[in-house]
């Protein structure tokens, strides 16, 4: 995918002290944030676990972050802003809003393989640590107010560029938001249960959740 060798993802500006896209150490921060918290999980992770790993100060880390909470949401308005790119790419000059819809749903809900194309974030870890941890991002006692700031604003386009596709296919259908969210978040919840809960999900394989999710869409705006 030679697309995306020149991909600049953008992260709402409020998220950051200064850009760790900016600097090797910025970089580095984000390479090894990605990898620790997916090896000891969010609730473990601290600043100075990290700068322990990239051998460099606690305090360094500060000077990007304020806390670890922002650089989860902007781990986090990372990956939606690079699944949007995708989503972009799949779905651009097709015509037909089911053979549409069928490419955006595939998109948000497939588990990621190994992606090289970026050096200082590893897209698929990353995957497993949405899959893990998105729901901390929003559900905390600061999320009305995170969302006034726009933290969310490009989680919610991506939402929203999949609801535009459920109004062509059904343009009657009164529940799209609803739809597409309850899409985007129960894939994650079912890779999760894949993962720790087996026998309480049907989706035991990995293209599964897209097949369900598709299936429930097709039945559903019929």
């Amino acid at each position: 995918m030679d697309l995306f060798e020149n991909l600049k993802i953008k992260v709402n500006e409020k998220l950051y002290l200064k850009d760790p896209e900016t600097s090797v150490l910025g970089k580095k921060i984000l390479q090894e944030s990605i990898l620790l918290i997916d090896e000891i999980g969010f609730d473990n992770f601290t600043f100075k676990k990290l700068g322990e790993k990239i051998n460099s100060n606690e305090s360094s880390i500060y000077r990007y972050f304020e806390n670890k909470h922002k650089l989860l949401v902007y781990l986090s308005s990372w990956y939606w802003s690079w699944m949007e790119y995708k989503l972009i790419l799949a779905t651009t000059n097709i015509t037909d809003p089911k053979e549409k819809l069928k490419r955006a749903i595939t998109i948000v809900t497939e588990k990621v393989t190994i992606d090289n194309n970026i050096e200082h974030v590893n897209e698929f870890i990353l995957n497993k640590i949405i899959i893990a941890e998105f729901t901390k991002t929003i559900q905390t006692k600061e999320v009305d107010q995170e969302n006034k700031e726009g933290f969310f604003l490009i989680y919610k386009r991506v939402i929203n560029r999949i609801v535009s596709i459920v109004n062509e296919v059904n343009p009657n259908y009164p529940y799209a938001k609803s739809l597409v969210s309850t899409i985007v978040e129960g894939s994650l919840h079912q890779h999760f249960l894949n993962e720790h809960l087996k026998t309480i999900t049907d989706c035991n394989e990995p293209e599964s959740a897209t097949q369900f999710y598709q299936n429930i869409a097709e039945n559903i705006l019929r």
